[in-house]
């Protein structure tokens, strides 16, 4: 068991309090968006002493487990992240294992460098997650019914016939309109105008919380944080939730996604590829965004923390690479992944080579096979084989 300190990420999205107040700090001058526990080679952990978790993994890779290095090779499978958003961050989807593989090897032919800002793939992982709120969260997340937009579009009372709402309900009207709708560039401004104008004035007038009003809430939104950009009316054909603490959504591939406010742990595979449409002032590639997007209309599942024992709760994400735990005043027995354990306040692991105390914010990883008791309450990732 060694004590890892997480690597801050400053994109612009972020906020200046969310992470800080998490990690007993002050506010921030500039944005903290996200603060990450793991071994990717972009931004690993480090250990008591400075070298990086990803160096010390490669050094023992028998800290990974045997059924872990069996399936994925001498890297650990997940990412484990804080997450704290004060604007929007883009319209995006993840790839499949297949399309990361195919991605990153066609990428690499073409030359472009891993870090380049208009590369696509920076590895050949798939990038399932999950994000479980910390405070209320506000989340755009897969498309809705196409039906229910139309309805949405015709109560708002903005005139986005031949765009937006007649081909909708077509048999591919989703791909079409949201594709459509990324291609406009600079000419979707004026129809965001006319949206955003009447999604105030219904809001002024006022309007009961629920739907149309949430609707009207990310026209206005999105557009304050992105004037002029195609991913608002983009924006507006994906489902709107709120989660409050503790809950949460867990996101396949392909999931086109973007989240709006809020802090929140989320944890994934060990992955940085991103597909963005809109919303940003990031690379963009909308042919390959079409390539690993699930048009298909879904309802929001939220979930939340599901007991699983004496003091241990798992939320419910069904992926391999990754599994996540609220562990609270238990003994854990040594299992055949490694772990990473978080405390969100005052905690201790208790191991066979002593104490470690974790103050907020504070982290440590724990090789496979390594027993622990904790004392107080931490979060854990693991894989989820």
């Amino acid at each position: 068991m060694q004590r890892i300190t997480g690597t801050r990420q400053h994109y612009p999205w972020g906020s200046t309090d969310g992470i800080p107040r998490v990690l007993g700090e002050e506010p921030t001058r500039t944005p903290l968006a996200e603060y990450w526990f793991g071994a990717h080679p972009k931004a690993p952990a480090t250990l008591t002493g400075g070298m990086t978790l990803d160096a010390h993994l490669a050094q023992n890779p028998e800290q990974l487990g045997d059924s872990g290095r069996a399936e994925y090779g001498d890297v650990l499978p997940f990412l484990l992240k804080l997450l704290s958003a004060r604007t929007a961050l883009s319209i995006q989807a993840h790839p499949s294992r297949q399309q990361a593989e195919a991605g990153f090897a066609r990428e690499n032919a073409a030359g472009l460098a891993t870090d380049a800002p208009n590369r696509n793939y920076r590895d050949d992982w798939p990038k399932p997650e999950a994000v479980v709120a910390l405070t209320e969260f506000d989340a755009l997340c897969g498309f809705r019914d196409p039906a229910r937009t139309q309805h949405l579009f015709g109560e708002l009372g903005v005139d986005a016939t031949d765009l937006i709402v007649q081909p909708l309900t077509d048999g591919d009207g989703i791909a079409r309109v949201f594709l459509g709708i990324l291609d406009l560039g600079a000419e979707a401004a004026d129809l965001i105008d006319h949206v955003v104008a009447a999604a105030k004035d219904r809001l002024d007038a006022g309007i009961e919380p629920g739907e149309f009003a949430d609707f009207c809430d990310t026209a206005i939104t999105t557009a304050d944080d992105f004037p002029g950009d195609p991913g608002v009316l983009a924006a507006l054909l994906l489902n709107r939730v709120r989660l409050n603490p503790g809950e949460g959504l867990a996101l396949e591939a392909g999931n086109v996604h973007a989240y709006l406010r809020g802090t929140a742990i989320e944890v994934m595979s060990n992955s940085d590829n991103v597909l963005r449409g809109g919303l940003t002032a990031k690379h963009i590639d909308i042919d390959e965004l079409a390539r690993v997007v699930d048009f298909r209309h879904q309802d929001v599942d939220v979930v939340t923390w599901q007991p699983a024992g004496a003091g241990v709760w798992r939320f419910p994400a069904p992926f391999g690479e990754f599994a996540l735990w609220r562990v609270s005043e238990t003994a854990l027995p040594a299992e055949p992944s490694p772990r990473i354990a978080v405390s969100l306040g005052e905690a201790a692991l208790v191991s066979p080579d002593g104490p470690l105390t974790l103050g907020p914010g504070q982290a440590a990883f724990l090789s496979a096979g390594e027993p622990v008791t904790v004392r107080g309450e931490v979060i854990v990732a693991s894989h989820g084989l």
